[in-house]
């Protein structure tokens, strides 16, 4: 039996989304006989091999993933092993740093964090992010595509670089999506989004606001007015800010988004309506489950690959609520970047994930 001909290699294996990648990769049909390489960050050069399992215990037995090791960093590494796609599920500094080169050495790049989602500068500030040739990196945004399949598969089958979107981002566009292309809402009285999130959201290491004393039992407020994911928003979605309040909150939970979406409609509209409006958009998208209006719950979607929307319209016809829930180390993260390197193959974008 021939080796798969595609070679993958993800660099940031060692946090939540990147242990998450790692099962979806070994776990991938189209990638079986070829395991993912796992690499160190460059200054750990000089360092040893380690073993996956030894960094995630519970990938044990994982189809192999035994005999896997996280190797110590080498940029020649990359042609030796003729890595076709990189993951990057690293810091948003280290993935601007990085995609330069890579993209120099012929390799397409999936990268998770937010270091290239957003094209307009302004947007991008929030990052504080610092470019050594500003030319060169500007270029290469410009190129970059938004790596959410339900708005621009046909562009992230070509592409040299995926910005993985956010994962409130993820959740709140999808549920305005539909009713934007249809011109349905009234801006003018703006959309309010309240969005929840489980503790894993934050990353591995743990702050004052994230670590169990503060979080459990307890819910909680932040980045009011400045999150890092409206920018997301505002350019995906063609609104300004003052079309939107986006607030997200901390759930004590490991695990899971709860986004609830208020909208006024420009005119009184039937539930038939609105439940044409969100099927017609999603047909050919197989990672959304449309609940019409049965209301998603987080345990619905947590540790699956989808993003359930589900829907309540007023007596009135015109205030509608729109929920959406997703798995933030899925959706919002890992298994999304699975999707996209599907797209970038050629393969049914829901192939090892559903």
């Amino acid at each position: 039996m021939t080796s798969p001909p595609h070679q993958t290699a993800v660099f940031g294996v060692s946090g939540y989304a990147g242990a998450e990648l790692a099962r979806l990769l070994l776990h991938h049909p189209r990638l079986r006989g070829r395991a993912p390489l796992f690499f160190g960050r460059p200054e750990e050069e000089k360092g040893t091999r380690v073993a996956l399992t030894d960094l995630h215990p519970q990938l044990a037995g994982n189809n192999g993933a035994g005999s896997v090791t996280v190797e110590p960093f080498r940029w020649d590494a990359l042609g030796k092993q003729k890595v076709d796609v990189v993951f990057l599920a690293t810091p948003h500094e280290q993935s601007r740093a990085w995609v330069p080169k890579l993209l120099q050495h012929g390799v397409r790049v999936i990268d998770l964090s937010g270091a290239w989602r957003l094209d307009e500068e302004t947007n991008r500030a929030i990052y504080k992010l610092e470019d050594h040739d500003p030319a060169a990196a500007e270029s290469i945004q410009q190129g970059a595509v938004y790596g959410l399949p339900e708005l621009h598969r046909e562009q992230i089958a070509k592409a040299k670089l995926v910005a993985n979107p956010g994962c409130y981002a993820t959740s709140v566009i999808l549920a305005l999506a539909p009713l934007i292309r249809e011109k349905r809402i009234d801006l003018g009285h703006g959309i309010v989004c309240d969005a929840k999130s489980g503790v894993s959201g934050a990353g591995k290491t743990p702050t004052a606001k994230t670590h169990f004393m503060h979080a459990a039992d307890n819910l909680s407020a932040y980045s009011v007015f400045n999150h890092r994911h409206t920018g997301e928003l505002l350019e995906q979605l063609g609104l300004q800010a003052k079309d939107i309040i986006f607030t997200p909150h901390l759930l004590p939970i490991p695990r899971g988004i709860f986004s609830t979406v208020y909208i006024k409609l420009q005119q009184r509209t039937t539930p038939e309506e609105i439940d044409a409006c969100f099927r017609n958009f999603y047909a050919d998208s197989p990672m959304v489950r449309w609940y019409g209006t049965r209301l998603p719950e987080i345990q619905f979607s947590v540790r699956t690959s989808y993003c359930d929307l589900g829907f309540a319209l007023a007596s009135d016809g015109q205030r509608l609520i729109v929920v959406a829930c997703l798995d933030n180390l899925l959706k919002g993260a890992a298994s999304q970047a699975v999707q996209n390197m599907n797209l970038l193959f050629g393969w049914p974008e829901q192939e090892g994930l559903a």
